[in-house]
């Protein structure tokens, strides 16, 4: 039976190729529905034909006749068939098709001159393609020529390319214009030939040298070359970090028999699967066979975990349920919460318990917003829980400053502080983000915010703000807050504002009058105002007698104008600021910039002897007024701060007074590289002397980085003021304090000297002149005769100056003054330990001598009779008894010290000297290993008491005092070891343990540091080093392991540089660096990641001079602008950027005075300087 019925009377034999091309499918009747029974009868006698063998007729295949025929039976159902056709057709071709109307239009003549079968036959070749127009009716072909079919077709208006099979070489012409080719600059890529030239000579001149290969589309895919990635990429470093999966094997038992092979199991011995009718082959496994039966694992096997991953994510989760279950039974326990907040760390770094797919546990683990959100939710429940708790209030700004905008963070930190005002650590930590906003920095802003804060405390504290009670620890905070502010406004340059607001401290708490000291700190403020405008000296200033007396005369009926002497000196003349007009303008710049800020340090105020106003101040920025001052006054009620003030203010001016800032602001104020400096250090370990600087530059400091920091003093009327303010103060103080503040004083004059020493011996006649004549007014005075801490600076500057035998007859006449107090003073002991070490270290040749007068020193201490004068070497007997004095002594401080948990003071005073003492007195008598075991006993026996990993707040004091005499034990046992290796020969690994765990313990321990850095550049090996400052950095909150991790590795940078050049000319490296650029820039950005290493100004200048050294010009003023964004209050970091950016200059100074940073030398000045 044919395919189509309506065709089976067709011979198939007799047609050829032509013939079949003429059959159209779509004109095929037996897809007409009304002609069933036609079909149906063609069908019956076509078959009863084919039966009787007779051959069938030939019909000529003329499809109109045909169609007459068929269209004769059922001509009703054709015209309705034939109507919807139609309107549908025309209706699609209206619509789509609306720029055809033309050929539309000859269609529809065509189609109605035409027959019947020619309209349907045009409507089916219609519905092929809109450019067809009217196709006639088709001739037979009996013929199987091509040549005849294009003949027959060629009458036509067109012809179907598709429908010519044997034509090659054709092509079409398309006369649509292309709106493209005038609307872009080119044209479109697939329509430009690909092809490829092959030789170098022009096209046309010689066809043999040239050859073109024309490149079509290649039905292959290309397969895209894939680069191998390195270890450090983003997907390497994530496989990584992931946990490793455990392999652990089943130990089978040891056979007697020797195995001189590892045997491998055949894989016959497994256990072949069985098969079965599920498993006909047997290459299903037992798991896949139980699959296809329909049952599932056994329940022991369905419980176990597949894999390492999965017992993981099991115990991961536990935890959550733990976390969960716990904060929803106590919802009020905030560091439960905190706790969970920071868990969620490990969650997103676990493999992604929660992730629904092998993808997105990558992606999981690495979103830092989805880690972000996690922890805010978190927070979130935790706040609603406990509203009033300020440190998750705190932990939540935190954690939206990495999303949030600084202005809805800025409104957030202004909600917080209205509701808790009297909290003075969110008043710390929103005054450190503001100083960190450079978009909305300005020095006026920051300053006042500053006032409004210790003026909104002040108000808590004297009980003016009755809604919210005083928090304890008030006031020490508020005096780490003036501090911060006094340092912040010395970087930023306002020098004089620095000292008009210590000056204002002085006076308001030390020359208070007695009639306003039950009144509020803002009465109080308001009644010093008078004072402060009325033009009396101030502390500092020749003739102050303070804010009290000011008061009384004024009760009295006013003030007695004092005269000025006749026979002052004149003030010194001023040299010229410019010396070398010839140098580049930044260089003359940055030079009168530093020596403006080296004199005009103090605020300006008209002289009334020479008839001044305030008109004549040339520069109206160096007047203070009131206004700048008022709001920072604080009161300080315990003498412990009031003392502590004083302290500070000399540090500012430079006085080596041995106190440091608190912690919240020590590194905002750290700016200058004294902490590497170690040059003292290496000369004499037991006996250098150490200014304590901690990095922190005084006022009208702004030298450039890597300059040693000697304290050289101020000018003339600098050290006038500087004397002026220790006349002023010290009869105010008494004991104790008073005998600090008198060494203080003694020991900036001995630091002058130092720099005499290495610098300008020319003046070490005069400065050690006026230093020995101020030591001896300070013993003269009654106080100081038995103040032994004075007779050690003094007898230890004589040692300085050279002057040996005065030193030891000063040493001897104090320790003749001492009487019989043995070891129980501390004073004394520190007295005879100084004397020792100087004679130590005074001819290391000449071992016999000094020795013996060292240890005549130390025998003497112990003995209760008075002190001689060395006369002979020590005998046996009197070293005996005293090594047993030492351990009987030793023995009850200890005890002393650890039988009650409040360790007295007088115990520990004398238990750390004691220790020192003890343990050069084994050095000289037995050896170093010795020391070494009266240092391991002390550590041992005190470290379990000084807990120094948490001291709880009823005993931080104590605890803070042990800790403070093992740091010194451990740094004289260090020293001990450093002086032994000078001396004699001894290995370097007990030294290097020694720091070690010492470092562990006080990590901000600078000389520690030093000493650590300096023994381990000699090592060639950086891999012990490396791995200790890592382990130090992880635990510690300090920022000195960093910043020492950093001078280390550029040390060994230095030295890999210096063997790599002759004569001071480049080589090739024959050593290879190992990195050594890319380990120091990487811990330069891991401690800026730190919140204290980010607001670091010395860090900053660190990163930039080292980057400037690289010679990366570009990348340095990246990390410049970085810088700002962080510190945008610091002066220095300007001033090293005209240093290394001179081209920058103008720029650099718009910005300086667009965020009112103090410059004293404008532009327009400089111009008319250089004119001049």
């Amino acid at each position: 039976m044919a395919l189509f019925p309506a065709f089976a009377d067709v011979s198939e034999a007799s047609g050829d190729g032509a013939f079949r091309k003429e059959l159209d499918w779509l004109s095929n009747p037996s897809f007409r529905v009304g002609n069933l029974t036609s079909l149906s009868r063609q069908t019956e006698e076509v078959t009863a034909l084919a039966s009787e063998g007779s051959p069938p007729p030939r019909y000529s295949f003329i499809r109109s006749p045909l169609k007459s025929e068929l269209s004769g039976e059922s001509n009703t159902s054709e015209k309705l068939a034939q109507t919807s056709r139609k309107k549908k057709k025309e209706k699609k071709k209206r619509r789509k098709h609306q720029h055809h109307r033309k050929t539309k239009r000859r269609h529809e003549q065509l189609s109605s001159s035409g027959s019947e079968s020619d309209t349907e036959a045009g409507k089916d070749r219609a519905s092929r393609s809109i450019r067809d127009d009217q196709k006639e009716a088709e001739k037979p072909c009996q013929g199987s020529n091509a040549a005849a079919a294009v003949a027959a077709a060629a009458g036509h208006r067109s012809i179907w390319l598709e429908d010519i099979h044997d034509l090659t070489d054709v092509f079409r012409t398309d006369k649509k214009p292309d709106p493209a080719n005038w609307e872009y600059k080119s044209l479109y890529r697939g329509d430009i030939a690909r092809y490829k030239r092959k030789g170098d000579s022009c096209l046309g001149i010689n066809p043999k040298k040239q050859c073109i290969s024309w490149e079509g589309a290649s039905a292959a895919k290309k397969h895209s070359h894939r680069h191998l990635e390195r270890y450090f990429t983003k997907k390497n470093v994530g496989l990584m970090r992931t946990e490793g999966i455990a392999v652990c094997s089943n130990p089978e038992p040891a056979s007697s028999e020797p195995v001189t092979f590892i045997p491998v199991k055949d894989s016959a011995e497994a256990a072949t699967p069985v098969t079965s009718w599920l498993n006909p082959l047997g290459i299903y496994d037992q798991s896949t066979t139980q699959w296809l039966q329909g049952q599932g694992p056994a329940e022991q096997e369905s419980k176990q975990p597949d894999s390492q991953q999965d017992r993981e994510n099991a115990a991961l989760k536990a935890r959550v349920e733990e976390f969960n279950r716990r904060v929803r039974e106590n919802p009020w326990d905030t560091q439960l919460w905190m706790a969970f907040v920071a868990f969620q760390d490990e969650v997103m770094r676990s493999p992604g318990i929660y992730a629904l797919g092998e993808g997105e546990q990558e992606k999981h683990r690495k979103s830092l917003k989805l880690l972000l959100e996690k922890k805010l939710a978190v927070l979130e429940r935790a706040i609603e829980s406990n509203p009033g708790s300020v440190e998750l209030k705190l932990a939540k700004l935190q954690l939206c400053s990495e999303f949030w905008e600084p202005s809805a963070l800025a409104k957030e930190w202004q909600k917080l502080l209205f509701l808790h005002p009297n909290n003075t650590s969110l008043w710390q930590r929103y005054l450190s983000f503001c100083q960190s906003q450079f978009g909305t920095f300005s020095v006026s802003k920051l300053h006042s915010l500053y006032g409004k804060c210790l003026s909104t405390l002040s108000a808590v504290k004297d009980g003016s703000m009755l809604s919210h009670p005083v928090l304890p620890g008030t006031e020490e905070a508020m005096f780490g807050l003036f501090l911060q502010q006094c340092h912040f406004l010395r970087q930023a340059g306002h020098s004089e504002k620095v000292i008009s607001l210590f000056q204002a401290m002085v006076d308001f708490t030390f020359f208070k009058p007695d009639s306003v000291k039950e009144l509020p700190t803002k009465v109080q403020v308001e009644f010093f105002e008078p004072f402060w405008d009325s033009g009396e000296p101030r502390v500092g200033e020749k003739g102050a007698r303070g804010w009290r007396a000011w008061m009384h005369q004024q009760e009295r009926g006013g003030w007695v104008l004092i005269t000025p002497d006749e026979d002052d000196e004149e003030p010194e003349e001023e040299d010229q600021e410019i010396k070398d007009k010839t140098l580049p303008r930044w260089q003359i710049w940055l030079a009168v910039e530093r020596s403006r800020d080296q004199r005009h340090w103090r605020p300006w105020r008209p002289d009334k002897t020479k008839k001044q106003t305030e008109e004549d101040c040339e520069d109206p920025e160096r007047q203070v007024l009131f206004d700048d001052i008022g709001q920072s006054l604080i009161r300080l009620s315990s003498p412990d701060l009031q003392f502590q003030l004083i302290q500070a203010f000399l540090q500012f001016l430079g006085v080596p007074s041995g106190f440091l800032p608190p912690a919240s602001c020590l590194y905002l104020a750290m700016d200058e590289s004294s902490i590497f400096e170690s040059e003292l250090y290496d000369e004499k370990p037991l006996t250098y002397f150490n200014p304590s600087f901690s990095g922190i530059s005084c006022v009208g400091s702004m030298e450039q980085l890597g300059r040693p920091r000697w304290t050289k003093g101020h000018n003339r009327e600098g050290e006038e003021f500087v004397r002026n303010v220790f006349h002023l103060v010290l009869p105010l103080l008494a004991g104790k304090q008073k005998s600090q503040l008198s060494l203080s004083w003694l020991r900036y004059e001995i630091a002058k000297v130092i720099w005499c020493l290495h610098t300008k011996k020319k003046r070490l006649k005069s400065q050690g002149k006026s230093c020995k004549k101020l030591a001896k007014n300070l013993l003269k005075e009654p106080e100081n005769r038995n103040n032994f801490c004075l007779w050690k600076q003094y007898a230890h500057l004589e040692w300085l100056l050279g002057n040996t035998e005065d030193a030891r007859k000063v040493f001897d006449t104090a320790l003749s003054m001492a009487g019989s107090s043995e070891l129980k003073d501390r004073e004394l002991c520190e007295l005879s330990l100084l004397y020792a070490e100087l004679e130590m270290e005074l001819s290391p040749d000449s071992r016999g001598a000094t020795t013996g007068r060292a240890v005549h020193i130390l025998t003497r201490l112990t003995e209760s009779s008075p002190y001689g004068p060395y006369t002979g070497q020590v005998s046996s007997t009197q070293v005996l008894k005293a090594r047993k004095a030492y351990e009987l002594a030793l023995q009850d401080c200890l005890g002393q010290s650890c039988a009650s948990s409040p360790a007295p003071a007088e115990a520990l005073d004398c238990l750390g000297s004691l220790v020192r003492c003890f343990m050069l007195f084994q050095y000289l008598t037995v050896g170093i290993d010795a020391a070494v075991q009266i240092y391991g006993r002390v550590f041992a026996k005190l470290k379990g008491s000084a807990r120094l990993e948490d001291p709880g707040p009823e005993d931080s004091t104590s605890s803070q005092s042990l800790t403070n005499v093992l740091e010194a034990v451990s740094m004289m046992h260090t020293s001990l070891l450093r002086f032994h290796m000078n001396v004699c020969v001894y290995p370097l690994a007990p030294l290097r343990e020694t720091l070690s765990d010492a470092l562990k313990l006080y990590p901000g321990n600078q000389v520690l540091w030093r000493a650590y850095v300096q023994i381990q550049n000699k090592s060639h090996s950086a891999n012990k080093t490396r791995r200790f400052f890592d382990t130090v950095t992880r635990s510690a909150k300090h920022l000195e392991p960093w910043l020492f991790a950093i001078e280390a590795e550029k040390l060994r940078k230095k030295l890999v540089e210096s063997v790599q050049r002759v004569g001071g000319r480049e080589v090739h490296a024959t050593i290879p660096e190992t990195g050594l650029t890319h380990r120091i820039r990487a811990l330069f950005e891991n401690a800026i990641r730190s919140d204290k290493g980010n607001q670091c100004p010395l860090l900053w200048r660190m990163y930039l001079n080292f980057l400037v050294s690289l010679g990366n010009k570009e990348r340095s003023k990246g990390v410049f602008y970085k810088a700002l964004q962080s510190c945008p209050w610091a002066k220095v970091l300007y001033m090293d950027a005209m240093e290394y950016f001179p081209d920058e200059l103008q720029e650099i100074l718009d910005v300086m005075t667009e965020k009112e940073l103090r410059v004293r030398l404008p532009l327009e000045e400089l111009e008319l300087l250089l004119e001049d």
